[in-house]
């Protein structure tokens, strides 16, 4: 697929997403954090996001990780660089670039990814063999390089996201999984 095809998809992808309504995008990410605690176990290190504009997921799928007694961490963007992270405190949030939503100081250096047993990746779309479309600017393919690698690589989409195949780059780090609202857990790759 040519980067013109790449732009093409994620602008259908964004628009199908823009099209939802607040009671489907309220629904989906209710259902999401529903799923979200049976990825980890008490002390699990998780990786997660805040989602912004149509991403799918809440600050309660962050709060139900939390609940089920796992430590979050946050990403905090550089440009051009891997992504750092902070710890995820429940109402400690502050506004960064990129109309994000980042753990309050101090901040870990990109390899704290490492710890993480589970990291959770915004997706605009992902296929059956892992391939993930993300936006473009390529933060996470960095920062995932840096993960341990018996972690589970989780996709976060919206059903319609999971989708049969995406084209592969050679920088791309494949996901193991996807969690949807209505599905649930699944396992890419097989």
């Amino acid at each position: 697929m040519t980067p013109e095809g790449k732009r093409e998809l994620r602008s259908a992808i964004l628009s199908r997403r823009r099209a939802l309504t607040p009671e489907e995008r309220r629904a989906d990410a209710e259902a999401l954090a529903r799923h979200a605690p049976g990825l980890v176990g008490p002390g699990v290190v998780v990786c997660a996001y805040v989602p912004i504009g149509t991403e799918p997921g809440s600050p309660a799928m962050l709060d139900a990780l939390i609940d089920a007694g796992a430590r979050v961490l946050l990403p905090v963007t550089h440009p051009d660089a891997p992504l750092s992270w902070g710890w995820y405190r429940s109402g400690h949030l502050t506004k960064a670039s990129f109309g994000l939503l980042e753990p309050a100081m101090p901040h870990l250096p990109p390899d704290a990814i490492r710890q993480a047993g589970v990291v959770l990746v915004p997706a605009l779309g992902v296929d059956r063999t892992g391939v993930r479309l993300g936006r473009g600017a390529g933060f996470y393919d960095r920062s995932l390089s840096l993960a341990a690698p018996d972690a589970l690589l989780v996709a976060v989409v919206y059903d319609d996201d999971l989708l049969p195949a995406l084209p592969a780059e050679p920088h791309d780090i494949a996901m193991t999984h996807a969690l949807t609202p209505r599905t649930g857990l699944v396992t890419l790759g097989v």
